[in-house]
C-alpha cells in the first residue's frame, strides 16, 4: 500500500468520524437549511447561528438569498473538517476546551471565516488571541507545541504572525531562565567575592530536549532569535548537537565513523537541508560545540553532496582548533567514488591542515611588543603545532598501507606542516618507512624525495638504528643516518673522558650540536625571542660597566687634586695601592700602574654608550 492510498483511508476515516460527532451536537429537532462541504466532510447546519457569527458565511447566504436550501463548498480551510467544526461549535455556543494543540487551528479558521468582534462580541477571534497572549506566550512548553499545529497552517500562521510571536517568546524565556540559572549559580568566595560555581550543573537548559520536535525552517528561525536574545553559545551549540543526532540518525548512520556504506543521494534531501542548516547555525565562538560534532557535520556533507560553501565553512572551524582532534576525527572515508579509489578522503584533511597553518601564522603576525617579550619557552601556538604534528604522523601512517594513495598527496599531507613543528621525526620516518614497504615499485628518485622530508639528527638512538639498517631507504639516506649516529656515538665518548685537557673542545662540540637542534625545534617567533632576552642581559651588563667607569674617573679626579695638595712619600704609596685596587680588568703588574687619563675614561664611555645605542 503506497503512501497516497493511506492518505486517502485516513481522510475516508476522517469524514466518518465527523459525520458521527455532528450528528451528537447538530439541533435534530430543527431541520437544516445550508449544508457546508469541507474536504469532503457535508455539515448539515442552519444559516442564522452560522450567519451571526462568521462573516464569510454571511456573505455567501447574501448572495443566495433566494435559495431556501443552501449549499457550498469551503476550499482551502485552515486545520480541515476538524477545525472548521469547532469553529461550527462555537457558533451554536457549544462548549468545548481551547488548548495549546487546537488554538493555532482555531485562530487560523477564525480568520478565514471572518469571525471577529464586527460581527459579535467575543468571537472566536479574540478568544483565542487571548489565550494565546495570556496562557501560550507565558509557557515555553506550550509555544513549542504550539508551533508543531503551526507546521500545517502555512503559510497563514506565519501570516497571522502566530509563529513569530511563539518565537520571539521561546526566546526571551530561555534567556530569562538562563540569567536566574546562573544568579542561582552564584555564591561568595573564602575572601568574600563573588563567583560562578562551575560544578552545579546549569538547569536552565531543560528545553534543549524540547526544540528537537520542531520542523527544521521553524527551529532556524528559532535558534537564530535566540542567538539575537544573547542566548549562551553552549547552549545553543548542545541545541544543534541534539537536533542533529535526532534528524540525521532515522534513516542513516551518518554518525558513524567506520560506516562506509554509500547512501541513495537522491532519498536525503531532507538529510542534506538539516546539514546545511546546522552548518549555518553553528556559533562563531570555539568549542561551542565538540569537535567530534564537527567531524560528524562533515562526514554528513562529504556523504550527502552538500554545498561547496558548508564544507569549507566546516573545515575552518575544525583547522581553528585542530589541536584537540584524535586520530578517529580525520580518519575520514572517501565517499566519493574518484579515480584514485583511495580508502580516505586525504584532500578534505590537506585543507584542514592548511586552515590551521594559516591560522597559526596569523596569529604569528601580531605585535613583538606582545609576543616576544613574555619570558614563556613556548607559546600556545607553538604547543598547539607539537599536537597536531603528532597528529599528522599517526594519520600519515594510517593511510601509508593504501595501495592507491600517490606520493603528491602523501607528500601534500607531511609538507603543509613547517619545519619546527616537529621536535623529534620517529612519527615521520615509521609513516614513510610505512609507504616505501607499501609501495615497494616506487622508483628510486621519489624514494630519495620522500626521504628528504626526515630530518635524520633529530630520530632517537631507536629510531636511527633501525634506519642505519633499512634496506628501503635510499643510499645517501643511510650514510645521513650513520654520520649522525657516529657524531652522537662520538660525543658521548667524549664527554665520558677523563682528561680535563679535551673537556673544552668536547664541550663546544656538544654545545654546538645541541644548540643546532634547539633552534630547529624552536619556531623563529621562539628564536627571536630568545636573541630578545639575551640582547637586554647584554645592554644590562655594558650598563653596569659604564657605571663602574663613571666611578673609577672621580675617584681618579680626586686623587689628583690630593696628590696636588700634599707631596708627601706616604700619599704616593696610598695612591698606588688604590690603583692596584681599581685595576678594571683584574690585571696586577708593577710596571705601568698609573691610572689613565681622564680623556681616556670619556673616550670608553662614549664608546659604550654607542653599543648600547646599536643593540636597542
Amino acid at each position: 500500500m503506497d503512501k497516497h492510498q493511506q492518505q486517502q483511508q485516513q481522510q475516508l476515516f476522517l469524514a466518518k468520524s465527523t459525520r458521527q460527532r455532528c450528528n451528537e451536537w447538530i439541533f435534530r429537532d430543527v431541520p437544516s437549511d445550508i449544508t457546508i462541504e469541507v474536504n469532503g466532510v457535508s455539515f448539515a447546519l442552519h444559516k442564522f447561528p452560522l450567519v451571526s457569527r462568521s462573516g464569510r458565511i454571511q456573505k455567501l447566504v447574501a448572495e443566495h438569498r433566494d435559495s431556501d436550501m443552501l449549499r457550498v463548498e469551503l476550499v482551502n480551510v485552515p486545520g480541515g473538517a476538524e477545525s472548521f467544526e469547532l469553529a461550527a461549535k462555537f457558533c451554536y455556543g457549544i462548549n468545548f476546551e481551547i488548548t495549546s494543540f487546537n488554538v493555532a487551528q482555531l485562530y487560523c479558521v477564525s480568520d478565514y471565516l471572518e469571525m471577529t468582534e464586527e460581527f459579535s462580541k467575543d468571537n472566536l477571534g479574540s478568544r483565542t488571541e487571548e489565550y494565546l497572549e495570556i496562557v501560550v506566550c507565558k509557557n515555553l512548553e506550550m509555544c513549542v507545541e504550539v508551533l508543531q499545529q503551526c507546521e500545517s497552517l502555512l503559510p497563514l500562521a506565519d501570516e497571522l504572525k502566530i509563529i513569530s510571536r511563539c518565537i520571539d517568546a521561546i526566546a526571551s524565556k530561555a534567556c530569562a531562565e538562563q540569567i536566574a540559572s546562573s544568579f542561582s549559580r552564584l555564591e561568595y568566595s573564602s575572601s568574600g567575592r563573588l563567583h560562578m560555581n562551575r560544578q552545579t550543573k546549569c538547569e536552565g537548559d531543560w528545553w534543549i530536549e524540547d526544540l528537537s520536535v520542531i520542523q527544521i525552517d521553524l527551529y532556524q528561525r528559532l535558534i537564530t532569535a535566540m542567538k539575537c536574545r544573547g542566548v549562551r553559545p553552549e547552549s545553543i551549540g548542545a541545541s544543534l548537537v541534539n537536533f542533529a543526532q535526532k534528524e540525521l540518525t532515522k534513516k542513516c548512520s551518518l554518525w558513524n565513523p567506520s560506516g562506509l556504506t554509500k547512501v541513495d543521494l537522491g532519498s536525503t534531501d531532507h538529510e542534506r537541508l538539516v546539514v546545511e542548516t546546522i552548518i549555518g547555525l553553528l556559533p562563531v565562538e570555539k568549542l561551542a560545540v565538540p569537535i567530534s560534532f564537527l567531524f560528524g557535520l562533515l562526514r554528513s556533507a562529504v556523504m550527502l553532496d552538500c554545498s561547496i560553501s558548508c564544507r569549507l565553512d566546516l573545515e575552518r572551524r575544525i583547522g581553528s582548533q585542530l589541536d584537540i582532534a584524535t586520530l578517529d576525527d580525520i580518519l575520514i572515508p572517501s565517499f566519493r567514488h574518484s579515480g584514485d579509489g583511495t580508502l580516505f578522503d586525504v584532500d578534505t584533511v590537506q585543507r584542514i591542515l592548511v586552515n590551521f597553518s594559516q591560522q597559526d601564522d596569523s596569529e604569528g603576525d601580531m605585535d613583538d611588543e606582545s609576543v616576544f617579550e613574555s619570558d614563556s619557552p613556548r607559546s600556545p601556538s607553538q604547543t598547539a603545532l607539537f599536537k597536531v604534528a603528532i597528529l599528522v604522523d599517526n594519520y600519515l601512517a594510517e593511510i601509508a598501507p593504501d595501495a592507491n594513495l600517490k606520493l603528491p598527496k602523501f607528500l601534500g599531507i607531511a609538507e603543509t606542516l613547517p619545519e619546527h613543528a616537529r621536535t623529534i621525526h620517529d612519527g615521520l620516518y615509521r609513516a614513510i618507512d610505512i609507504y616505501l614497504k607499501a609501495h615497494p615499485s616506487l622508483p628510486d628518485e621519489d624514494r630519495k624525495r620522500l626521504c628528504k622530508l626526515i630530518d635524520f639528527q633529530k630520530l632517537s638512538q631507536e629510531a636511527g638504528a633501525h634506519a642505519a639498517q633499512n634496506e628501503r631507504l635510499p643510499i645517501q639516506s643511510i650514510v645521513q643516518v650513520l654520520y649522525f649516529e657516529q657524531l652522537r656515538l662520538r660525543n658521548a665518548l667524549c664527554c665520558s673522558y677523563p682528561d680535563d685537557d679535551h673537556k673544552p673542545a668536547v664541550h663546544h662540540q656538544s654545545w654546538r650540536i645541541s644548540s643546532g637542534a634547539l633552534s630547529a625545534a624552536m619556531s623563529p617567533r621562539d628564536n627571536y625571542a630568545s636573541l630578545r632576552r639575551e640582547n637586554r642581559e647584554l645592554k644590562l651588563e655594558l650598563t653596569r660597566m659604564r657605571m663602574r667607569l663613571n666611578d673609577l674617573e672621580k675617584e681618579h679626579v680626586c686623587m689628583k687634586r690630593d696628590m696636588v695638595k700634599s707631596r708627601s712619600r706616604r700619599f704616593m704609596r696610598s695612591f698606588s695601592k688604590k690603583i692596584g685596587k681599581l685595576s678594571l680588568f683584574g690585571h696586577s703588574s708593577s710596571r705601568g700602574s698609573s691610572s689613565p687619563s681622564r680623556q681616556s675614561y670619556r673616550t670608553d664611555s662614549k664608546v659604550i654608550e654607542r653599543t648600547c645605542a646599536s643593540t636597542d
